[in-house]
């Protein structure tokens, strides 16, 4: 049988890293395995679930290429998808856990229970609930329920062990005597998520279950009510937790973890997906940048490691650098055409008569620019914007003696140039020779004058890409600017 796995979250906050590295897990697991990805928002959180946060979450999977195929906007034979709209069944299983015996009416009150766990504190002990509520006779009970005490229901935990095997972390043993009797329905009606994600993996038929190994804790609790309902245990494999380089776990001091906001900051989805398959698995090979495709036919649950996995925004900036040199210009073009439009330097003739031109402009970027932001910013010289000068840049480079008359003498040269770049190059040296100053000194000035910056890619390359009117131009505002300031 072709395994059903489901990434389920919570719609309280945006797609995290950690909690996309666990849908990466589930989606790799069900494409490697010709199976079924689901996606289950649990929104039982009425006070901080939002619809903003739902659409936060899909539009991240989709931007990571997550397709699911069961889950909003999908459907599916095993709906609804949000927990907010499955409250009935809840009840209703939580009612049979009673019916069958397998828990019970407790009335305690949320003050009744405050005391008794600050007592517990004040003597220094772990609070466990009492079982106050476990063995009240029939008689009691139909009185309670006849005068509509408020009451949750709490599973009754019986005696003995529970274990299961993890797929990542072996065979795990927990003693009952460690496990409270635990709500499964709140006094509200509102389930406890050891019932609702139970429910929901029963009825959405789940095989596997890959999660967080913070989890784990919750599994033992979550096994006893599988078999309560008499329902086949789904394998569990419980990754490792994502730490920051400072070895914590990852958090929002740690940069953005959120993400949408990785995809504002010039970050390729490949890329993305690619890092994070390595943070806890391996493929078994030396083999690091990946595609989806070989990622997918590589991937398997037992190659995770036990081991927290760190989060090294350096390693992502590797990933995707590498990812963007191996898009094709027309690939490359996609991704940055809404990125140029939106700083307002796009033009349309880069799609058609100019796209030599626009190439050649970008291809020196290349090597250099490791987010697709960074494509705009090192291509404003190109693109018609005149460059403001960088402070840093006037004070260590434009100090030398007469530079003024020297950037003017480069300017008429260049009137009369050839305008490739060996002419521009030559020109250039022999204007330093006549006027007696370093070539150097001129080339930090065209440099500057051309971009703005201290750093560029090679100078004569860009010369010969901008043209001559717009060399001219820059060359004439560089030597105005120095003759005022001197």
């Amino acid at each position: 049988m072709p395994p059903r796995v489901r990434f389920a979250p919570s719609p309280t906050g945006f797609l995290h890293v950690g909690g996309a590295r666990t849908a990466l897990f589930n989606w790799l697991f069900a494409r490697r395995h010709g199976g079924t990805f689901v996606l289950r928002i649990e929104d039982t959180d009425v006070e901080r679930s939002s619809d903003e946060m739902v659409t936060g979450i899909l539009d991240g999977m989709r931007w990571l290429g997550l397709d699911w195929d069961e889950g909003p906007d999908t459907g599916g034979p095993h709906g609804p998808y949000f927990q907010s709209q499955r409250l009935d069944r809840y009840r209703a299983m939580a009612e049979r856990l009673v019916a069958d015996e397998h828990a019970y009416y407790c009335y305690c009150t949320p003050e009744r229970i405050k005391a008794e766990r600050d007592a517990a504190e004040a003597r220094g002990e772990a609070w466990t609930y009492d079982r106050a509520c476990r063995n009240l006779s029939g008689e009691e009970i139909a009185r309670r329920e006849g005068e509509r005490q408020p009451r949750a229901i709490r599973f009754k935990v019986p005696d003995g062990q529970t274990g299961f095997d993890d797929l990542v972390r072996g065979r795990i043993v927990v003693d009952h005597a460690n496990i409270e009797d635990f709500v499964v329905l709140r006094s509200d009606g509102h389930p406890t998520y050891h019932l609702s994600v139970v429910v929901d993996d029963v009825d959405m038929a789940i095989t596997h279950v890959v999660r967080g190994d913070d989890h784990i804790s919750n599994t033992p609790k979550q096994v006893l009510l599988y078999d309560a309902f008499g329902q086949p245990t789904p394998k569990f494999a419980h990754v490792p937790l994502i730490l920051g380089p400072d070895k914590k776990r990852l958090s929002k001091r740690h940069g953005a973890t959120s993400v949408t906001e990785y995809a504002r900051m010039g970050y390729l989805p490949e890329a993305m997906v690619n890092f994070l398959a390595l943070l806890g698995w391996s493929p078994g090979d030396d083999r690091e940048v990946m595609s989806h495709d070989e990622l997918v036919a590589a991937f398997s649950l037992e190659a995770i490691s036990g081991g927290n996995a760190v989060f090294n925004p350096e390693k992502l900036d590797w990933f995707n650098h590498q990812h963007l040199l191996r898009l094709s210009d027309d690939e490359l073009l996609d991704r940055l055409a809404p990125l140029l439009a939106a700083a307002g330097i796009w033009r349309d003739d880069w799609r058609g008569a100019e796209r030599a031109w626009f190439f050649k402009v970008i291809e020196p970027l290349r090597p250099r620019c490791k987010k697709l932001h960074e494509f705009v910013e090192q291509g404003r010289p190109f693109f018609g914007d005149v460059p403001e000068y960088e402070p840093d840049a006037v004070a260590k480079r434009l100090k030398e003696p007469g530079l003024a008359g020297h950037v003017a003498a480069l300017r008429s040269a260049y009137a009369d140039s050839a305008f490739d770049e060996a002419s521009l190059e030559q020109a250039l040296r022999q204007v330093a020779e006549s006027r007696g100053v370093k070539a150097g000194a001129l080339i930090h000035a065209a440099r500057i004058a051309m971009t703005g910056r201290m750093v560029s890619p090679g100078l004569f390359e860009m010369l010969a890409l901008l043209g001559r009117n717009t060399v001219l131009a820059r060359l004439e505002r560089l030597a105005r600017f120095l003759g005022d300031t001197t």
